[in-house]
């Protein structure tokens, strides 16, 4: 086993973090040469003292992705903030799907990034609202997710030639980032005037408006033997307790690659893999922050509702949940359409078969939901999570 270095004391702003064991490799890949304990935290501390990565994190419930032991070794996904902490680190009262609290961490100040990156914190992932408000989205998430057989290239068209067009159509605002995998993120920043029902319900009309322009590029369905090789609009990440990762989060990748933001010029012709921890730092320190004005233009979601009242006259009414949530009002079955019986599912999606009934179903879900919002996964379960630390 490797000796631990001794611990360093960090100055953040004026409040004191402590290091420890800074020269722990994190990132096997990178090694000493931009892997280490001290160069993730640097990172942290770099970003949240520039600025935008604060901007971005401030005041949000934060759920973080824990690698105590690098990226190769075990993770914890956690949603409830440590009761033991300095005082400056803040929470943010949270409910879950299931009505259940809890408390989330509620970044204020750099500083807080930097504990939390101490803390083995290698992902950030955000709410979608802002202290003490958190029933109410501030912004829309549009995730296009490359299905097996595409590539960056092919979300990034759907971005420029599909999504960007509908949004000016209909007066909305994006502010685009690199995943930092294959995907690309887009948020709409919205009047926090409508519940986390209205917005997902929003994100998937627009979703279904995307699949109407190219159904042979973008699909909306939930089960992946259906979606063939499209990009899928995930509208699932603007459910409650949904998150995604932060802008300049790093992920778990062998490089240390970065979730950035970027201008939709800049998307025409950006490679994601030059967003590095290694490289973010020189780039925020040169450009201006790319989504600095996105609180400046929140607007109302009154023209995606009218869709949403479009489709449902049309027949096209809600669509599944995670089946980490408890049955929603008005959602259809919750099976995978090769597996579904007809005769088993009643007319508002609970199953009818046996020991299989709405009330059993319940009680199955609640167990899930409940083991969720826990937020940790043991060793080995990390197929359970999507790449936003989301249970699937």
């Amino acid at each position: 086993m490797a000796s631990r270095s001794p611990a360093e004391e960090l100055d953040v702003d004026g409040i004191a973090v402590r290091l420890s064991n800074p020269d722990k490799i994190y990132f096997p890949e990178l090694g000493e040469n931009g892997g280490r304990k001290r160069d993730l935290v640097g990172y942290y501390r770099t970003l949240a003292l520039a600025g935008p990565m604060l901007a971005a994190v401030g005041d949000r419930p934060t759920f973080i992705e824990r690698y105590p032991d690098g990226v190769q070794g075990d993770q914890i996904y956690q949603k409830r903030i440590a009761r033991r902490r300095p005082e400056h680190v803040l929470s943010t009262p949270i409910t879950f799907p299931s009505g259940r609290k809890g408390d989330a961490l509620r970044p204020t100040v750099p500083a807080d990034i930097v504990w939390a990156a101490n803390y083995g914190t290698v992902v950030f992932h955000t709410w979608p609202t802002r202290h003490p408000d958190n029933d109410h989205p501030d912004q829309l998430r549009i995730d296009l997710d490359p299905s097996p057989g595409t590539d960056f290239d092919d979300v990034r068209r759907v971005a420029l030639e599909l999504v960007h067009p509908l949004l000016d159509e209909l007066g909305l605002f994006g502010y685009v980032k690199t995943s930092g995998s294959r995907g690309i993120h887009v948020y709409v920043p919205i009047e926090p005037r409508w519940d986390f029902i209205a917005g997902r319900r929003a994100v998937i009309a627009l979703a279904r408006e995307l699949e109407r322009r190219d159904p042979d590029t973008v699909t909306t369905s939930w089960w992946k033997e259906e979606r063939g090789s499209r990009i899928f609009i995930d509208f699932n990440q603007n459910a409650r307790d949904r998150s995604m990762c932060a802008p300049y989060s790093v992920r778990r990748s062998p490089d240390g690659r970065v979730s950035m933001p970027v201008t939709w010029s800049e998307l025409a012709d950006v490679d994601p893999a030059v967003f590095t921890m290694a490289s973010v730092p020189d780039l925020v320190a040169r450009r201006e922050d790319p989504w600095a004005d996105i609180d400046d233009r929140r607007t109302g979601i009154e023209p995606l509702l009218e869709m949403v009242a479009r489709d449902d006259s049309n027949g096209l009414g809600d669509m599944p949940y995670p089946p980490s949530y408890p049955k929603m009002p008005g959602e259809p079955p919750r099976v995978q359409p090769s597996r579904k019986v007809a005769a088993h599912w009643d007319e508002h999606g609970n199953r009818i078969d046996g020991q299989s009934g709405p009330e059993h179903q319940q009680e199955r879900e609640i167990h899930r939901v409940r083991g969720d919002e826990r937020g940790t996964l043991e060793p080995g379960d990390l197929s359970a999570r999507d790449e936003h630390g989301n249970a699937q």
